[in-house]
């Protein structure tokens, strides 16, 4: 599923150069200074989200939320600094899952997870810092100057966030690995919405709601984001499958260890690539549906990116 070389060489480019925007944006949100209503920020804590947060990953969320915004003419300071807060969620998810008591990890993008690099109680204080963080940061009028649109990013981070979304998945996750039996395919994939299709919908719905798009733009774009969604992770259930921890900067074949809910175990490495493939046409069929023409080809690009990426 090689792209075209023009399209995907301008995906890249605009990948790197949102990874890029984000990374400046996520060292001056966890700068040292303290802001109004703060104390004190403790530099050791301050240096461990930095660790968790700058110089690795990709940026697909923050990208996702950047283009769409996009896509209605938004861009600027306000749209990095939602994309970081998303960012810090995201990175707080890591921290928290790469823990001994979820799935115990010690590598993560090619380095120490950070509870190895520094310990458990400031692994989980940097995920509490970090999520507390990325809710002020929306909340901000620097973020949006309309209420009713930072509330809107607030609202909808919490449920993307929360029990009724990734933590929520991760409960599930957790259960299926001691389950007796393997999950039923439908309950796979609301597992896999919840844990990792919901802030991939959040961040398309998020430039969405930031850029003034209309409820039939923003119904094909949430189409979009949950065929996308459902794309990365069985992407992601493959790379682990197939793929090396030195490209993959983490261990793999752990979720056949730890009897890990995946499509790949459920239908087959072969069926799994096959949805991932149909997944990646829903995505870009809904874009076409929405009439944007080749103002969303860098969108389109993404879904192509998840199922061919190597990393």
């Amino acid at each position: 599923m090689t792209p075209p070389d023009a399209p995907a060489a301008t995906f890249r480019a605009r990948l790197a150069a949102v990874a890029g925007a984000t990374q400046a944006m996520l060292d001056a949100l966890l700068a040292p200074a303290i802001l109004p209503g703060e104390t004190l920020r403790p530099p050791r804590l301050v240096a461990a989200m930095r660790y968790a947060c700058l110089d690795g990953g990709k940026r697909l969320r923050p990208f996702l939320l950047v283009e769409t915004a996009a896509l209605f003419g938004l861009t600027g300071e306000g749209v990095l600094r939602a994309a970081a807060a998303l960012e810090m969620l995201h990175c707080y998810s890591l921290v928290h899952d790469d823990l001994p008591a979820m799935d115990n990890d010690d590598l993560r993008r090619g380095r120490p997870t950070l509870h190895k690099a520094y310990d458990e109680a400031m692994a989980i204080l940097v995920g509490d810092s970090l999520l507390t963080l990325a809710f002020d940061v929306m909340a901000d009028t620097a973020t949006h100057a309309s209420g009713d649109v930072r509330l809107a990013l607030v609202q909808g981070l919490a449920r993307a966030a929360g029990l009724g979304g990734m933590a929520g998945g991760q409960v599930l996750d957790l259960a299926a690995e001691s389950s007796p039996m393997p999950l039923a395919p439908a309950a796979l994939l609301q597992l896999q919405a919840m844990k990792t299709g919901a802030l991939i919908r959040f961040a398309v719905e998020a430039g969405a709601v930031m850029g003034g798009a209309d409820d039939f733009a923003r119904t094909a774009l949430a189409d979009y984001a949950v065929a996308l969604g459902a794309a990365f992770q069985i992407a992601d259930d493959i790379l682990d499958a197939e793929g090396d921890a030195a490209t993959l900067g983490k261990a793999t074949g752990k979720d056949g260890a730890r009897n890990k809910a995946t499509l790949v175990q459920a239908l087959g490495l072969k069926a799994a690539k096959a949805r991932r493939d149909a997944l990646v046409g829903q995505a870009q069929a809904a874009l076409q549906r929405a009439g944007f023409g080749g103002r969303a080809d860098v969108l389109g690009q993404a879904a192509l990116f998840v199922a061919s990426r190597d990393a």
